[in-house]
């Protein structure tokens, strides 16, 4: 089944040189690239995709991170993208995450696991409005 997800690199992946790195193992499962763009990312829109987290301890250390530094916003399509792009980046404690998934070969703290991705496919339609208002090409 065909689907769009999204995928931010945060601000820690883009100051390693990870972009490349990243999108390439996306492309090279079939995904296509449908969105991209390269933004600082706005306070209000950070603080609305993790609303659900907004009770939590950790809110404001996460949006402030995400704040931090340019993030790349992908919006990713093909069959099971959701999925797929979730297990490619691995557990979110990088230290629980397998070898071969994008934490589990760059990341070492949670508090950097260099990316986010769409729990579900629900998920990804409010993601994807929030990143990409203006809509993706395909």
């Amino acid at each position: 089944m065909s689907e769009t997800t999204l995928v931010l690199i945060k601000p820690g992946g883009v100051n390693r040189n990870l972009i490349g790195e990243i999108t390439r193992r996306i492309e090279a499962r079939d995904l296509k690239v449908v969105g991209l763009k390269l933004i600082n990312a706005e306070r209000a829109t950070v603080e609305e995709h993790y609303a659900e987290h907004r009770e939590r301890p950790f809110f404001g250390a996460v949006v402030d991170y995400l704040c931090s530094g340019p993030v790349v916003a992908m919006a990713i399509k093909g069959t099971n993208a959701v999925k797929a792009i979730r297990a490619m980046m691995g557990a979110t404690n990088p230290l629980e995450a397998n070898p071969g998934t994008v934490r589990g070969d760059f990341a070492l703290t949670i508090d950097d696991n260099l990316t986010h991705s769409s729990s579900d496919p629900e998920a990804a339609a409010r993601e994807l409005g929030l990143w990409f208002p203006e809509g993706t090409v395909g």
